[in-house]
């Protein structure tokens, strides 16, 4: 069954699933799907009081949606592979060594290094993943601190994270938390997604006064928006 609400000039419309349960859920998916799922004989007007209640939210994670494109990336883990690094495309080299305890992944003059005991891919994998969240955490750890003299708070804690449909978010804790992959991005790109979730402790919606902060720190934050829209899907394993 669909049903919709409006909240102001936006109409928002979902699926409702029935289900032996005691609460009901609200769930956001890409691109533009907005599900519910009700405990059965669950009235439609509570229902819709219901998700009218989390418009505000639902509203904006749609809105979040529409930078990030989805579609897998397959890599394969063998030397001469492209692996991204703040922007640049870095060839990876695998060195084999089977005596070795520890596995390692290292920048080296140009080039990205995997040090293993082990060419099985889903160890290389992890190892790669591993890797990322250490540098988005150095990364975004350094460019928060750089950026903090432009806000009366500052963040409870910096968290890297998976998070698949989002490059970043900020609780109402002011906790920021980083999808893994953010250090893909080029430099002035994850600049945008830092300053983007540290004007979301001030406003946690997108609303004009929070688009006129992030203008007011990044000027040009479209162009690194739009970099994050065309170009976003690169930025996996």
């Amino acid at each position: 069954m669909r049903l919709e609400i409006k909240y102001g000039t936006k109409v928002i419309e979902f699926s409702v699933e029935y289900r032996d349960r005691k609460s009901l859920e609200i769930s956001v998916e890409a691109p533009d799907i907005v599900k519910v799922v009700a405990p059965i004989d669950t009235n439609e007007e509570v229902i819709k009081e219901k998700v009218y209640s989390k418009a505000s939210w639902i509203v904006q994670r749609l809105f979040e949606f529409r930078d990030i494109e989805y579609r897998k990336i397959d890599k394969e883990y063998v030397s001469g592979e492209s692996f991204m690094y703040l922007g640049r495309n870095y060839s990876m080299q695998l060195l084999i060594d089977e005596n070795i305890k520890n596995n390692q992944v290292k920048l080296y003059q140009g080039k990205l290094y995997i040090i293993s005991n082990t060419k099985e891919e889903i160890v290389l994998q992890r190892l790669m993943e591993k890797w990322y969240r250490t540098k988005t955490l150095e990364k975004v750890t350094e460019r928060v601190e750089y950026y903090k003299h432009f806000f009366k708070v500052e963040p409870s804690n910096i968290k890297v994270k998976e998070q698949k449909k989002r490059w970043a978010s900020c609780t109402s804790k002011n906790e920021l938390l980083f999808n893994w992959r953010c250090v893909m991005a080029p430099s002035n790109v994850l600049d945008y997604i830092v300053v983007h979730e540290m004007c979301h402790m001030i406003y946690p919606n997108h609303s004009n006064e929070f688009w006129e902060l992030v203008v007011s720190i990044l000027p040009d934050y479209e162009s690194r928006k739009d970099w994050l829209k065309k170009f976003g899907v690169r930025m996996d394993l």
